[in-house]
């Protein structure tokens, strides 16, 4: 499984906006000197293997976050809010209006934008999103958290408020992940 270089070039640029390039640098040089991978100069259509990308993230975390695996919930908020605002790439998905549309057909969609293996199914039953994620190699919370809020902050520009509820997640050490979004009037 690879991670595409979109979720790291999104990350640098949010840290970079936070705490300054020169401490993304700083970070980046670190991490290059003990996994030769990280010299490489990685952009949006890099692919990452998985096992670089978990090294990298877990390091990013540590790093700037004082190991809040929690903060992956937000790196998926700040990558929605980049891909799904205007004149963001995937913005055209949010000007349909059409909810069954955005959550069977467009978030299973953006799901193989950021990876290229891992299943993401979705469901739209009454008023509740089901969103299931499996076959993913390395069960790291970094993919429960971040699409959780991506998905939270998608449904929210999409004009929806939702109350989340976890079913499975690799945070509570099941082999999958199985989200429910009951969506309020």
């Amino acid at each position: 499984m690879n991670v595409k270089g979109t979720v790291f070039v999104t990350g640098k640029s949010a840290i970079s906006a936070v705490f300054g390039e020169d401490r993304w640098n700083a970070f980046v040089a670190r991490i290059a000197e003990r996994d030769s991978y990280f010299k490489n100069i990685i952009m949006s259509i890099t692919l990452i293997p998985v096992e670089k990308f978990a090294f990298f993230i877990d390091e990013l975390i540590r790093e700037f976050f004082n190991n809040d695996k929690k903060q992956y919930i937000t790196f998926g908020k700040v990558a929605a809010k980049f891909a799904l605002s205007p004149g963001g790439p995937y913005n055209s998905y949010l000007l349909s209006k059409d909810l069954k549309f955005l959550v069977e057909s467009a978030i299973p969609k953006l799901w193989t934008t950021y990876f290229d293996s891992g299943i993401l199914t979705t469901k739209l039953e009454n008023n509740v999103i089901h969103v299931k994620i499996s076959g993913i190699p390395i069960k790291h919370v970094f993919f429960e958290y971040l699409f959780a809020g991506y998905i939270q902050k998608g449904l929210k520009m999409f004009g929806k408020k939702a109350v989340e509820k976890c079913v499975r997640g690799f945070s509570r050490g099941d082999d999958d992940i199985y989200y429910q979004y009951e969506l309020q009037d």
